[in-house]
């Protein structure tokens, strides 16, 4: 049975009309309001050109929030890589109870990130469980809670979404792990390579599109965070990130649309060349070996 063209559009059309409707039309329009003064109650809308983004090069709570995004992705990246990476090859060894690890470890970034986010605010409170073992190993946890003081709040968040995140990534670098044939581990052990040979020579160099993959995914995700901020600080103590600036000026008291639509545009060109800058880093690397 042949299908006609205008038997395929129809059939595509709920889809064409969901994504012109609720994807296509708010990217544009938010673009063009990003060059106007628009406000939810003002009387009339002001082409004022580049003016948003100027003010925002100047803006010191923007600028606060973009430091702390790249605080956060910066921190957050190599640790859950590295970690992610480690759990993986771990779990790829055979061992009793390997599945309900994986299960385990998997766990945390199947939930709700609303919920991790309130279990995590209690445990991190003043007299909380991680407070207690703080005290435990001599250190002294903040007078309020981690989530209370500019110099703990923001890396407690990210640790926090360290410990979701890595449990995801892991099963990735073990999808990984397990396309690489076999066969190479055994060539290399019979012309007397060892475990760390084989890996910085075989696991490593075939994982790099697995690590690609993990790297832009996690920069996209990290570059956005905001229901953990939302959440755990309402981007108060030195928490407020890119995203959170973006809501709390544009559909908070504020309600500055044309200006929250520029500093989205800014975090979009931001995260575009954030994946572009590590595609060509990995190309180069691919190049070289």
């Amino acid at each position: 049975m042949k299908w006609s063209k205008a038997g395929a559009l129809a059939l595509a059309l709920p889809w064409l009309l969901t994504f012109g409707i609720f994807w296509l039309f708010p990217i544009i329009y938010s673009f063009i309001i990003g060059f106007t003064d628009q406000q939810l109650l003002a009387a009339d809308t002001q082409w004022v050109g580049f003016d948003n983004y100027r003010a925002l090069l100047s803006d010191p709570d923007f600028l606060k929030s973009l430091k702390n995004t790249f605080i956060f992705v910066l921190g957050t990246i190599p640790l859950t890589t590295v970690i992610a990476l480690g759990m993986a090859l771990l779990i790829d060894k055979q061992f009793p109870g390997r599945g309900l690890f994986r299960s385990g470890f998997f766990l945390p970034s199947i939930t709700s990130m609303v919920v991790i986010a309130l279990i995590f605010t209690n445990l991190y409170q003043r007299g909380g469980y991680i407070a207690l073992l703080s005290e435990m190993i001599g250190l002294s946890p903040p007078e309020h809670g981690f989530l209370y003081s500019g110099e703990t709040a923001l890396f407690s968040i990210m640790a926090m979404d360290v410990w979701m995140a890595v449990g995801y990534y892991m099963l990735i670098f073990l999808a990984g792990l397990k396309s690489i044939p076999r066969e190479l581990y055994e060539s290399a052990e019979i012309n007397g390579a060892g475990k760390i040979r084989q890996f910085f020579s075989i696991t490593l160099p075939l994982l790099k599109p697995v690590a690609l993959f993990i790297l832009v995914v996690n920069s996209i995700k990290s570059f956005q965070v905001f229901v953990e901020i939302f959440v755990m600080t309402k981007g108060k103590f030195e928490t407020s990130t890119m995203v959170y600036f973006i809501y709390e000026t544009g559909l908070t008291t504020k309600f500055e649309f044309g200006y929250a639509s520029a500093a989205a545009y800014v975090l979009f060109v931001i995260i575009g060349v954030f994946a572009l800058a590590q595609f060509l880093l990995f190309r180069r690397k691919q190049v070289a070996w």
